[in-house]
């Protein structure tokens, strides 16, 4: 029996999904407010006083990542752990030209793509588990074993990967409140049931921020996520000009690139 399969596609049988027509929006507001925040961050110098753009703008684009990522995984993919593994090819193939944007730590950090494909095969397994147990596909001693890695792989990818333990947890949380969102209907108890499981997600991408203002577009990207997964996503229309697939797939190794060969030209990068 498979660990974790179909679980996003399980979890929603015989229920009508929502419309992913967001999404398409999503896609160019992710890609624009990353780039943002990586050349406030990495290129453009700091005697141009652009640092509130990091601290505002570039503070959209995780949870935004996150909540498409959760939004595909739990509605739209037949293999969570298929999807998982194509996000984690884009991360291997852009971590050469990451590792070459000016750091003030010599530690190695994995990109963004490792902390949102290891929380994608997370929120799946999590997603798997009633189905697993209710099927009694799962004892007492696989629960505890898979439990303990799934725990321990946290607490040590999470010193490794971009934005951290925190980072880590965003996607499960996500798929967990997204859920909840969606199948509560119009039942009081079952709207405030989903409400509550929405604030744990709330909670972590205000922690995953310092500041005041970084930590305000944080929640409150997430918090839109959310609501779309209420039921607001009906009434987004479709993107006007669909982000072509190549592009999507490419931009985020290729922006890295491109900064570093900018930097190499312009002397900072030894």
């Amino acid at each position: 029996m498979p660990l974790m399969g179909n679980a996003g596609v399980d979890a929603m049988e015989g229920v009508e999904r929502p419309s992913s027509s967001w999404t398409g929006w999503g896609q160019w507001l992710a890609l624009f407010t990353m780039t943002v925040d990586h050349l406030c961050r990495y290129v453009v110098p700091e005697r141009w006083g652009l640092g509130w753009a990091d601290a505002s703008i570039g503070r959209i684009a995780f949870p935004l990542f996150a909540a498409m990522v959760a939004w595909h995984g739990l509605f739209n993919t037949r293999n969570p752990l298929r999807y998982a593994r194509r996000i984690l090819v884009i991360g291997l193939v852009a971590q050469l030209p990451y590792m070459l944007m000016p750091r003030t730590s010599d530690d190695l950090i994995l990109n963004i793509c490792f902390t949102l494909s290891l929380g994608l095969t997370g929120g799946t397994w999590l997603q798997a588990l009633p189905r697993r147990l209710a099927h009694g596909g799962l004892g007492e001693a696989r629960l505890v074993a898979e439990a303990t890695l799934a725990l321990g792989t946290w607490l040590l990818a999470g010193l490794w990967v971009e934005y951290g333990h925190h980072g880590l947890l965003m996607i499960p949380l996500y798929m967990l409140a997204m859920q909840r969102l969606h199948l509560a209907g119009a039942d009081l108890p079952a709207r405030l049931g989903a409400t509550a499981m929405a604030l744990p997600v709330l909670v972590v991408a205000g922690l995953m921020n310092s500041s005041d203002m970084a930590k305000s577009f944080t929640v409150g990207t997430t918090l839109v996520a959310l609501l779309l997964a209420a039921g607001a996503a009906r009434q987004v229309p479709r993107v006007v000009w669909q982000m072509p697939r190549r592009l999507w797939l490419a931009w985020y190794p290729g922006h890295f690139a491109a900064m570093a060969l900018w930097l190499w030209l312009v002397g900072t990068l030894g």
